[in-house]
Order: structure tokens, then C-alpha cells, then sequence
């Protein structure tokens, strides 16, 4: 069906999930590598449940236990730990101090505790100053790099014997009837046309007794598990875009600043942040909701518009950015949630799941304590000799009653209230949902996938970046340390009748720069790509690419 006047429905021009690609029932090769428990991502939940899970089957044997050497593998599609991580990072640690409870908070990778905070409503040139809401208090926490955090759990998981692939995209689950039994990776050194090159190398499987899939946001096996095993949920997942940057300053900031309003529509969702990593550090960044209603509505240019607001200018003027970055961010919350995360042989962990909590801007420690549940339901289906689904689904049971989804629960309507009221009723009712813990409205609040939103096709005023303070998309690229090759295969799955208004859409939809109008045409670029998972959710399927593609993120 065509787009109604006027407008652009995404969903009519996506393709499908290729699940052919990533559903294979071939055997797996002769030389597969052998894993017992497998992670795929090596972010926060594959690292802590592969921490805990080489702990557990440690203290076992040292008590007499019959499990002996357990090989676990965790797969990471970066060339190195920490270069695909990007996060707010103000960290609630109480995931890291249950996963290492013999250390202090000083021991741990974080810049400093959180000292002070402020929120204010932004107007093109003013800064209203409000009471912070009691979802985004604090107190107790600590700023962080996530790239940090993840490069430290990896020394810790490699010294007790994990197992660490990097470089390694899983392009494929190995199935056997309803069973994961592995993964495949990826090839590498194909050319432009997909024929191999004088550097390519086959794809690796691996098999395991247990895959868990820590893949993060927008998780492409995750994704195709659900829908393969035809697992519903409530509601579909939704997302944000996350623009991040990191600068170098001569003026410190003393506070954690979060904003909403402008530049941000009144009629999407979404604030920014802005938090020192250090004396000389200031990391910031806008978050908006992708159920934005135009065509041509841009995060990133939104935050380099931002960035021209005194509160930032300020800051900012006389320093340097060295560092940016995006992803995306599951919103949905607890009525998103798969109702089952858990199958023969695999369970799904972290943001891959959903588990994000978006009034409080919170994923690292749900992320990190679902991991050693899923640890914990390995071991105990090890040591039971049964890795079917009837074992598994103990992993289910611990976070469902557990803070994550206790604490998901309470904020449950939070943000779908934003989808069907404008941004003051919407506000108003997320302040009835925080006094009463998420008791009124008590009702789920329907949703619809980003996907489903029309787009007015709207006209813009070209925003022209000055190369100090604002930057443009392919400059923000470099920035982000990107070192896909130019003539590598294109990763993105382009849909059907691509008109010159939806190459308008992706064209301000992605933040690097990777679509662009050419007139009539839509020109993609997918070496520009940084993995954000954008383009996943309201245009062209991203899927695996050749190991080390991306961004090389240092001090996200």
C-alpha cells in the first residue's frame, strides 16, 4: 500500500528480518570450535555472566564437584573490548559490588561518585532551572566510561580462564530443531561484490552446550530467535537514538546536567545529558525517542544545534570534542519484554532483552545482574546434564523477581505515556505514575513499533556546522574512530520502493551519515556506519559484518 498524502509510514518500506541468514539448520563444520557456555557480546552482560559462571563451576570443583573443565567463549564483534560500548555510564553499582563483593567501590573502573546534580527545561536561549525528579536522583551512584568498565570486567573474565574472541561477529545461530547448538561467524576479506578477496578468511562456528546472547541494543539473533520461536510480547519493543560526545575543556563542570525541551520537538520524547568524567572531561549527549512524527527530524543535528544554547557554549567553547559516538536504546520497558527470554540452549541477556529503565536512564546494572542470572541458570543446567528449555527457564524466574523487573515494573507506563499524549499531559502523568508507583494509570498503555509512526514530510532549515563547537555527520564519524573499509560489503538490507521522502527520512534518521538523497535516489554509504542500530529500526536491516568494522570508541 502506498504512504498516505502528505506523509511516510516507515514500516511499508522495511524489509523483512532475513531469517534464512539468521536461522541455519546446517550442520556445523568439522572444524567448529568447541565451547561449553558461549556469550555472544562481549559488553557488561556477556563479561559478568561469564565472570560469575567461571567462579561458579571454579568453587565447584574445588568442593569436589563432578563438572571439571568447562570451556567459555565470548564473542565480540570489535577488534577489541570496549571499542563497540557506548552509554550514558552513570552507573548504579550495585550489579559490579554483588559480581565482585571482596572489593570497594574504589577499586572499581569509575571516574567519581555522582556529588551533584541538576535538571533544567531549556528554551532556545534561557535555562530554566527544576527540581531533579526523583526517578533521575543520583545519589549513590557513579560516573563511568562504559568502554573503561568493559576493558577491566575483560581482564578479570580472562584471568580466570574465559575464553575471549575478539574480532568475531556472530552472523548466524546453529540450530537443531528448536535447539541453538552455536553460532557462525561471520567472513572476513570479502570485496565490494561479496566475492572473496586476497585476504579472506571463512567463517569460524562454534558450538556450545548453552549460547547466551548478549548482544546489546537491537541484538540481530535476538531479534530472530523471538520471531522464529514466535515469542510475543505485550507490547512491541521501541527505541532511542543516542548522540554522544566527549570534549576536552578548560572549564570544569562540577554537577550531572540533564535537560528537556529544546532542541528537541515538543511532540517527540527524548532530554539530554551532560556529566564530568573528569576535571578537564565533559561528556554530553541528546537522547530522542525514534516515534518522532517528521521526516525530517535529526539527533544529531539536534545536539550540535544544542551545543549553541549558553548553558553548553559556555562550557564547551574553549575546548576540543575528541571523541563521539551513538546508539540506540530499548524504551519499551517491562510490557516490551519477550515473555520468554529463555529456550533450548540459549537465553537472552541485557539490552538484547530490553531490560532498560528509561525514566532513570538505567541499563548497565540490569544488563550486568542479568548476566550471572543466566550464569547461574548454566551452572545449575550443567551440573544437571540438561540445557533444555524445561532447565533454562530458571534464568526467566530470577529476573523476574528480582529488582529488574521489580524496578521496570513500577515505571512501566512511564514512557508509553509519551506515545499517545502530548509532552505536558504526557508530563503529568508521569509524575501521577512516580507518586504512585506506577499505580495509575494502572492499565498497560497500548504501543506500536517505531516503525508504524507516519512521518510528515516536512520541510527544514540546513543547519551548517562551524568545525569547532558543531560538527557535521561524516566529521563526527571520524571522531567516532571508524575503521571499516571502504570497499567492504554493504551490511544493510535495503526495502522495497524507496521514494525520494523516505531517502529524506534515512537521510536524518541515521547520525553518520550513511544514507544520503541524491535527487530522486537514495546513495548508501555503508562504510560510514557505526553500528548505532537506527537504520534497524525504521529503515534498512542492519546485519553482521566483517570483524573489527566500526567504531574504535576509547572513553565512551
Amino acid at each position: 500500500m502506498p504512504d498516505r498524502p502528505g506523509s511516510v509510514q516507515p514500516a511499508r518500506h522495511q524489509a523483512p528480518l532475513p531469517l534464512d541468514r539468521l536461522i541455519l539448520t546446517d550442520r556445523p563444520d568439522a572444524e567448529a570450535v568447541p565451547m561449553d557456555v558461549l556469550f555472544v557480546g562481549g559488553g557488561p552482560a556477556g563479561l559478568a555472566g561469564a565472570i560469575e559462571l567461571a567462579r561458579l563451576i571454579k568453587a565447584d570443583n574445588e568442593a569436589g564437584g563432578d563438572l571439571g573443565d568447562v570451556q567459555i567463549g565470548v564473542l565480540e564483534k570489535a577488534a577489541a573490548l570496549g571499542e563497540h560500548c557506548l552509554s550514558g555510564a552513570v552507573v548504579n553499582p550495585v550489579a559490579i559490588r554483588a559480581l565482585f563483593p571482596e572489593l570497594e567501590d574504589k577499586d572499581f573502573p569509575f571516574r567519581a561518585p555522582v556529588a551533584a546534580e541538576r535538571v533544567y527545561f531549556l528554551t532556545g536561549s534561557r535555562a530554566i532551572r527544576m527540581p531533579t525528579p526523583p526517578t533521575m536522583q543520583n545519589h549513590g551512584n557513579h560516573i563511568a566510561s562504559i568502554c573503561e568498565i568493559v576493558r577491566w570486567l575483560g581482564e578479570k573474565a580472562e584471568a580466570l580462564g574465559v575464553n575471549i574472541f575478539t574480532g568475531f561477529p556472530a552472523a548466524s545461530l546453529l540450530t537443531q530443531g528448536a535447539r541453538v547448538i552455536g553460532v557462525r561467524t561471520t567472513p572476513t576479506g570479502l570485496e565490494r561484490n561479496g566475492e572473496p578477496g586476497d585476504a579472506y578468511a571463512p567463517p569460524t562456528d562454534i558450538t556450545a552446550q548453552i549460547t547466551v546472547l548478549a548482544e546489546g541494543t537491537r541484538g540481530t539473533l535476538s531479534q530472530a530467535y523471538v520471531q522464529w520461536q514466535k515469542i510475543a510480547s505485550p507490547n512491541p519493543q521501541i527505541f532511542a537514538l543516542g548522540v554522544k560526545e566527549v570534549w576536552e575543556t578548560l572549564k570544569p563542570l562540577d554537577a550531572i546536567v540533564h535537560t528537556l525541551g529544546w532542541p528537541i520537538p515538543r511532540d517527540a520524547f527524548g532530554g539530554s545529558f551532560m556529566y564530568p568524567l573528569s576535571a578537564n572531561q565533559i561528556a554530553l549527549g541528546l537522547v530522542v525517542g525514534l516515534d518522532y512524527k517528521r521526516t525530517t527530524d535529526d539527533v544529531h543535528e539536534m545536539l550540535q544545534r544544542m551545543k549553541l544554547h549558553p548553558l553548553f557554549k559556555n562550557l564547551l567553547g574553549s575546548g576540543e570534542m575528541v571523541e563521539w559516538g551513538a546508539k540506540t536504546i530499548p524504551e519499551g520497558g517491562y510490557y516490551a519484554l519477550p515473555r520468554r527470554r529463555h529456550g533450548d540452549g540459549v537465553m537472552i541477556v541485557g539490552d538484547a532483552a530490553g531490560y532498560v529503565e528509561v525514566a532513570s536512564l538505567k541499563g548497565i546494572h540490569y544488563a550486568m545482574q542479568s548476566g550471572m542470572f543466566a550464569a547461574r541458570a548454566a551452572f545449575d543446567a550443567l551440573k544437571r546434564k540438561d540445557t533444555s528449555a524445561q532447565s533454562l527457564r530458571e534464568y526467566d524466574a530470577m529476573v523476574d523477581g528480582s529488582f529488574i523487573a521489580k524496578d521496570l515494573y513500577r515505571r512501566r507506563n512511564m514512557r508509553l505515556a509519551f506515545q499517545e499524549s502530548n509532552f505536558y499531559v504526557a508530563g503529568i502523568k508521569a509524575g501521577l505514575m512516580t507518586v504512585t508507583r506506577g499505580a495509575l494509570p494502572g492499565e498497560m498503555i497500548q504501543s506500536h513499533r517505531d516503525a508504524e509512526v507516519p512521518r510528515e514530510i516536512a520541510e527544514f532549515e540546513p543547519f551548517v556546522p562551524d568545525g569547532k563547537l558543531t560538527f557535521s555527520k561524516l566529521d563526527a564519524v571520524f571522531k567516532s574512530g571508524n575503521a571499516t573499509r571502504d570497499d567492504i560489503p554493504s551490511h544493510l538490507i535495503v526495502g522495497p520502493d524507496i521514494t525520494p521522502e523516505v531517502a529524506e527520512l534515512y537521510s536524518h534518521m541515521c547520525p553518520a551519515g550513511v544514507y544520503e538523497r541524491d535527487g530522486e535516489r537514495l546513495v548508501v554509504s555503508p562504510a560510514n556506519c557505526i553500528d548505532c542500530k537506527a537504520t534497524d529500526v525504521l529503515g534498512p536491516r542492519w546485519t553482521p559484518r566483517e570483524g573489527g568494522s566500526g567504531p574504535k570508541y576509547r572513553l565512551m
